[in-house]
């Protein structure tokens, strides 16, 4: 793994800093092995200061579905078009005829109905990663019992209209969600921030996107909960720095990704997991092909009807993002020696004067 830093000193100085960091994919699971529980815990709250949950709707290996008619799951449609299989699935089980059940749902029952509500017509199995080792039989919740602050949302909804390969649920999945969101769990209006290639909303493109993954991260608080959707089209691109074990990293494409490229799974750890501050429960839901792993959170738990409960994953890699922060780290502090000679040969150069 190669990282570079590319840095301006104060007397105008160019600075290019390379790290070469070793590759850990034939070690990580090796590492985390050898790790005990407790030190891996430790690790993983330092790297994931918040409470991180994801629904994706597929293994890294599978694809996702459409479905034609969101009336079969039972589900408002408000722009009259199809809707994603995951997104109804789960809508079925949380939002039926937009109420909600009337009973308490544990995680893996919520899971575990999504995926019989699929098994008829589709193969994808529903999966459930997370930042920390949940109890799947403790009560699925979005915000959780006590939660005081504010509850923020990002939903991203892309029909990539007039391009080949156009979906046509997408924007439905979100306007889904977000009533969802409102009328369950008291979401507001205003803090709620949606991206849809409709020539309405705000434009789903890459920039923009990052954009508001970052601002939720930053506006954030200890006690807020935050919400993200996504609804379009998932990917894999080969993995440029050694950490997948398949050789790809996930990605969620962007509306403009024939110009500004792919959005990569690293970089959605990089923007969006890793800032969000501790205190804050992020809960997620990818409705997009291989996205299983799309967040890169080190525990797991599959509704294949064979696991019962939530494991670790073995391929999640501490030592790739300590390393990139080490990197940084000397960067930064050889960037600070290095401006302080020069300023000291500044001083030097008067008194010669």
């Amino acid at each position: 793994c190669v990282v570079a830093a590319h840095i301006i000193l104060s007397s105008g100085t160019h600075l290019n800093i390379t790290q070469v960091l070793p590759s850990n994919k034939t070690t990580q699971q090796t590492t985390n092995k050898t790790m005990g529980d407790f030190e891996f815990e430790g690790r993983v709250e330092k790297l994931i200061p918040a409470e991180v949950r994801m629904i994706s709707g597929c293994a890294d290996s599978q694809t996702s579905a459409d479905v034609g008619h969101v009336g079969q799951f039972q589900l408002p449609d408000p722009a009259g078009r199809a809707g994603g299989a995951c997104t109804s699935a789960l809508l079925k089980v949380l939002y039926a005829e937009e109420r909600a059940p009337t009973e308490d749902l544990s995680w893996v029952e919520v899971l575990t109905r999504m995926r019989e509500i699929l098994r008829g017509d589709y193969t994808q199995i529903p999966q459930l990663t997370s930042s920390r080792k949940l109890d799947v039989n403790s009560p699925f919740n979005i915000v959780p019992p006590g939660s005081y602050g504010t509850r923020r949302a990002v939903l991203i909804g892309i029909n990539y209209v007039g391009q080949q390969g156009e979906l046509s649920g997408c924007h439905n999945d979100a306007k889904n969600i977000k009533n969802y969101l409102m009328n369950v769990h008291g979401f507001l209006e205003d803090d709620i921030v949606c991206l849809f290639d409709d020539g309405y909303h705000r434009s789903p493109t890459k920039n923009n996107i990052i954009y508001a993954l970052q601002n939720l991260a930053a506006d954030s608080q200890p006690g807020d909960v935050a919400f993200v959707h996504y609804s379009g089209h998932g990917g894999f691109v080969p993995d440029d720095d050694g950490d997948e074990e398949d050789g790809y990293d996930e990605t969620m494409i962007p509306v403009d990704f024939q110009s500004a490229g792919q959005i990569r799974d690293d970089d959605l750890f990089k923007y969006l997991v890793g800032p969000m501050p501790a205190g804050v429960t992020l809960t997620a839901l990818m409705d997009c092909c291989h996205s299983g792993t799309i967040l890169d959170l080190p525990y797991r738990f599959k509704a294949d009807g064979e696991s019962e409960n939530m494991g670790q994953d073995e391929r999640f890699d501490t030592e790739k993002f300590e390393g990139i922060d080490v990197a940084f780290a000397a960067a930064a502090a050889a960037c600070c020696l290095i401006d302080m000679c020069s300023c000291v040969f500044d001083i030097l150069a008067v008194f010669d004067e």
